[in-house]
Order: C-alpha cells, then sequence, then structure tokens
C-alpha cells in the first residue's frame, strides 16, 4: 500500500501567534531556512504523496502565490473558505472531493514537520493498512518542548481512547478515508466529533511517535523554536 493522496490544513487564522500572523499566514511562518507549510509539503513529497488539496483561508492569496513560486513536485489543489470556514473535520471534507475512496493523510501544519517523521509516516501508512480505519500519529506528552499540554489521548496496543488523565498528543498526522466522515451530517464540524465517534466503538488507532514535538501555538512558542537554530 502506498498512499498518494494528502490534505494540508492552512486555513487556521493563527489568532494565538499574532502579531506575527497579522500580515502573514502561520504556515508562512518560518523556522530556520523552511516555513511550516513547506515542511510539511516535503514530508509528504518525500513520501510519495503526489496529489495534494491545501485548505486556505487566512491571506489565502499568500499561500497560493508561495505554492506557484515553490513548484512542488505534486499536483496542488486548493479548498477556499473564504465564503465560510468549515473548522478541521469540514474543511478535509470539502477538500479532499477529488480523492474519491483512496485513502489520505492529513497534515497540520503547527507542528514542525521534517524528514525525521519519514519512518513514521510509513508505520502509521502500515498501520491504516491493517485495521482500515483513521490512523493518528500521538507522542508522549513528555516528549513535547511545550509543557503545557495536558494530553488529548491514551494509547494501548494501537487503540486509542479518552480517559480523565490523558498521556498522548495528536502530534498533527493522521490518514483516514472520505468515508470515515460521513458518521457526521453537517457541513461545519470538528474532527474531534469524527474522532470520538470511532473511540466510542474502539476503532481509533494510533501510532506512538519518538520525535520530540515541536508545536507553534503561540508567539511565544514560537520564538522559543526559533531560537533553537535548526538548519534543515
Amino acid at each position: 500500500m502506498k498512499i498518494k493522496h494528502g490534505m494540508i490544513l492552512a486555513a487556521g487564522l493563527g489568532k494565538r501567534m499574532q502579531p506575527l500572523t497579522l500580515k502573514t499566514p502561520k504556515p508562512l511562518l518560518k523556522i530556520g531556512s523552511k516555513n511550516l507549510l513547506e515542511r510539511a509539503l516535503n514530508l509528504l513529497i518525500d513520501h510519495g504523496v503526489s496529489e495534494i488539496s491545501i485548505n486556505i483561508y487566512h491571506f489565502s492569496n499568500q499561500i497560493v502565490e508561495f505554492i506557484s513560486n515553490h513548484n512542488p513536485k505534486a499536483n496542488i489543489s486548493f479548498s477556499n473558505e473564504e465564503r465560510l470556514l468549515l473548522d478541521t473535520g469540514g474543511g478535509v471534507k470539502e477538500g479532499t472531493n477529488n480523492f474519491k475512496e483512496n485513502p489520505f493523510f492529513i497534515i497540520n501544519p503547527d507542528t514542525l514537520w521534517n524528514l525525521d517523521y519519514s519512518e513514521e509516516l510509513k508505520s502509521l501508512e502500515n498501520l491504516y493498512a491493517i485495521y482500515k480505519k483513521p490512523s493518528l500519529l500521538l507522542v508522549n506528552k513528555k516528549l513535547s518542548m511545550d509543557k503545557s499540554f495536558k494530553g488529548d489521548f491514551n494509547l494501548k496496543n494501537k487503540v486509542i481512547s479518552k480517559d480523565s488523565e490523558n498521556n498522548f498528543i495528536f502530534t498533527g498526522l493522521q490518514i483516514m478515508n472520505r468515508n470515515h466522515l460521513d458518521c457526521i451530517n453537517k457541513k461545519v464540524f470538528s474532527m474531534n466529533e469524527v474522532w470520538n465517534n470511532f473511540i466510542s466503538k474502539n476503532e481509533l488507532y494510533g501510532f506512538e511517535s519518538k520525535q520530540k514535538f515541536y508545536h507553534l501555538n503561540t508567539e511565544i512558542m514560537y520564538n522559543k523554536i526559533s531560537a533553537l537554530n535548526f538548519t534543515d
């Protein structure tokens, strides 16, 4: 199995990153020599993904211009949410209309992605191939640079649960297909609603990342991560 489709979530407003995002969309903020969108693109394309959808809203013209100038080695399409922001689940459902029955990666560029994640993409793909259910890349919150995370999930024997105390964070990378979104019958919805539906049936699966987790959710965290002088 080789997944050839992917979606990048790039429609967020980045309010907690202000003033950095007052003139620049969050996905185009740079860490080292590359911006966050470029890092997500490189990871997917290096894996062999050739069809990529990007949802856009905030300073959408800048993202379109970047892709045009960057000329990535993949077929890129855009799902513009300027008329209506669809939230994460709705955005994915709209943005993957052309993917048909094919499974696809969903990646959030808020995480500092690099090619060190390549083997974990392969492992997540193998997990999906076994169960054919939504599969998430999780990381133990001990590996997070940001110690404020309380945890999103627990993970045991590849099955994801939500409990009163949770030790794992969602990294921002997952695999599913469009059929998995059919459990939510509305246009605007969060991916959390999809996950909760599968958790209730013990059918949400996860693979544990061993990478140090860098998540850019505030200006303070952006500055801390930038100070680490990433060169890749």
